[in-house]
């Protein structure tokens, strides 16, 4: 049975172990499981567990372990007992002292009210604990919640800028294929001029043959009709 409950102490609930220690709830009731199978004690409410703080630390030990969980959950059931025992004997060396406590009603009431005063201060101390960790969640959530924003801002910024690049590469690429288009253009309208360039120098040379054909036709008539001229006379 449990003896080291202390009294007061926070009880937590299945959904709030699995938020504390950042496990998912079937994984909290899977590694109740496991240390109930290899003899660990929890506080029952009919068949509901209901975890404490070292119950919680015994979770995130297995949570953290690198070795197999059964394994581990031995360990934890042996510090349990052990822990169990001494508490078995504080309690029999508190119930020796409640014995002897004071019979004056004063230095019995002033002893009340320092284990009130006592008692008011922890519980202080742990709502102060409880809102610490309230505002490291909180924190947590907006380094999260920033973490998200940055990721998405370089995101959307590597995008836009992946589009720049393609839309630059797309203008060069247009821009090259209109400039091959030019060069083919010109390409073939030189070719065209060099083509009608050589076919007039072909009429030319045409021209200039039968120009010198006739001349020598002429000159050949005129010869002979010079020499028919003189046999006649």
């Amino acid at each position: 049975m449990r003896h080291d409950i202390q009294p007061n102490e926070q009880a937590f609930s299945t959904k709030e172990v699995a938020e504390e220690v950042g496990i998912a709830t079937p994984t909290v009731r899977k590694y109740g499981q496991i240390l109930e199978r290899n003899g660990y004690e929890f506080l029952k409410d009919g068949d509901r567990r209901i975890f404490v703080q070292s119950d919680i630390q015994a979770l995130v030990a297995l949570r953290e372990t690198d070795k197999p969980l059964d394994e581990t959950a031995k360990d934890l059931v042996t510090q349990q007992k052990d822990k169990l025992e001494g508490a078995g004997s504080t309690e029999v060396a508190l119930n020796d002292t409640y014995e002897n406590l004071p019979q004056d009603p004063n230095q019995l009431k002033e002893l009340l009210l320092f284990v009130a005063n006592e008692l008011a201060a922890a519980r202080e101390m742990n709502i102060q604990l409880k809102n610490d960790m309230d505002q490291i969640k909180s924190n947590v959530a907006q380094l999260q919640q920033d973490h998200h924003v940055i990721s998405s801002s370089i995101g959307n910024s590597a995008q836009r800028t992946n589009s720049k690049i393609e839309r630059f590469i797309e203008q060069q690429n247009t821009h090259y294929e209109s400039l091959l288009e030019q060069e083919r253009e010109r390409s073939e309208l030189l070719q065209k001029e060099i083509q009608k360039m050589r076919e007039e120098q072909k009429n030319e040379w045409n021209s200039q043959s039968d120009f010198n054909k006739r001349l020598e036709e002429e000159i050949k008539n005129r010869k002979w009709g010079w020499l028919t001229a003189i046999f006649r006379k």
